[in-house]
């Protein structure tokens, strides 16, 4: 048998990046011999083969048919005839689709260290249309590598376009697209993994409720327009600057979902984007299955951004019923992380705000007031006075007001 690095790691090495993981192909063996070399077989789908010491992957080579529509749609063919040039030609961009050999002879057979050299995100071939995960990958791989100046080839992105028009998109598993976004949202540039999801008609079929604020004016203000589309991926751009927390990412971007319920005619005297925004989002969330920390840390923040953002205006006491709602007192990190995503969210942010700093002695001060006076009457109301009246004071005491 022959073995070869492939994929992200010679990718990454040829970049002096940072290898994450390391997979190989295995050419002219079978899955008898990989057994009998101690290998463990992984699923049942593919031929992947896990080793028996350090536990990387190793697959057959292989080549792939499409049968049917979506990701799943294929089947596969495995054998000693099966050559590491045709394997790598199922694979979706050519900087993906090289190997190396265990002395470090790089193996190149589509042109892959040029579109490196280059900044170009190209795929190997046509069959670029049968797989949908495939568009969702390109848009990932955009957002990562848009830091080093890399740009999607024009043919690559009427593909892309290509397969959503087929309706392939309408296969994809909710797991697998939420899968791609949360990895999109660690990349240094997650604004352009949406972006490009945009550009090739994808986002109004995965994320409808996002396509849907583009060209719905963010705030009427007649000199600072932008629409609401472009604010959210701004506000994602923002959380970036400030956190590397896909949680917090997510939630500035989903923050005003709910301006796509509301028109410009009845905006000024029904601007309550906060609990509008609460449905589209708890939409998203449902159908993607995402997690409790992802969705509370984003519903906190639509509901709650506009609050923090006017925070160092408000009166003791409506800061202190801001913390009491947001439940800050119980689960401080989760409100201070729906901070920092309102704070990403202010179209012209102000570095002087700081609003998670202003916000810590204030939480602190509360959990820690106590009534000073003696209370005669212990009666339920009478204790819930005394604690809001200790931690009026408080605040106050912090505020210097």
């Amino acid at each position: 048998m022959d073995i070869y690095l492939v994929g992200g790691a010679v990718r990454d090495r040829l970049l002096g990046l940072p290898i994450k993981e390391r997979d190989y192909v295995v050419v002219d063996s079978n899955p008898e011999e990989m057994l009998d070399l101690g290998y463990t077989p992984v699923g049942k789908d593919f031929p992947v083969f896990l080793h028996p010491q350090s536990h990387e992957e190793y697959a057959l080579a292989r080549t792939e048919t499409k049968i049917a529509r979506g990701y799943q749609g294929f089947s596969f063919h495995t054998g000693p005839d099966i050559t590491l040039e045709e394997d790598l030609s199922r694979r979706d961009l050519t900087i993906n689709a090289m190997a190396e050999t265990a002395e470090g002879l790089v193996i190149d057979p589509y042109g892959g260290q040029v579109d490196l050299e280059q900044g170009i995100l190209r795929h190997v071939s046509p069959a670029f249309v049968e797989d949908p995960v495939r568009v969702l990958r390109l848009a990932r791989f955009a957002a990562q590598f848009k830091h080093l100046g890399f740009s999607i080839a024009p043919e690559t992105l009427k593909l892309a376009t290509a397969l959503q028009r087929a309706g392939e998109l309408n296969a994809l598993v909710p797991e697998r697209v939420w899968q791609e976004t949360q990895k999109a949202l660690g990349e240094a540039h997650p604004e352009e993994f949406f972006r490009t999801l945009r550009h090739c008609g994808a986002l109004a079929i995965l994320f409808p409720e996002l396509e849907a604020l583009f060209g719905i004016p963010s705030q009427l203000s007649p000199t600072h327009y932008i629409d609401s589309g472009s604010h959210a991926l701004l506000s994602l751009n923002n959380a970036c600057l400030v956190s590397s927390d896909p949680e917090i990412r997510f939630a500035a971007l989903c923050h005003s979902l709910g301006k796509a319920c509301l028109t410009p005619n009845n905006w000024p005297a029904q601007n309550d984007t906060a609990t509008a925004s609460l449905i589209p989002l708890q939409q998203v969330c449902d159908r993607y299955k995402v997690s409790a920390q992802y969705r509370d840390i984003a519903l906190l923040t639509a509901k709650y951004h506009a609050l923090i953002q006017s925070a160092k205006t408000l009166a003791p006491e409506a800061l202190l019923a801001l913390l009491a709602a947001t439940d800050s007192l119980r689960r401080p990190e989760r409100f201070l992380a729906a901070v920092a995503a309102a704070e990403a969210c202010l179209i012209q942010p102000d570095s002087t705000l700081n609003l998670v700093e202003f916000f810590k002695p204030l939480i602190k001060a509360v959990k820690t007031a106590k009534p000073t006076a003696t209370i005669t009457h212990k009666t339920i109301p009478a204790v819930k006075d005394a604690m809001l009246a200790a931690r009026l004071e408080a605040l106050r005491r912090v505020l210097a007001v």
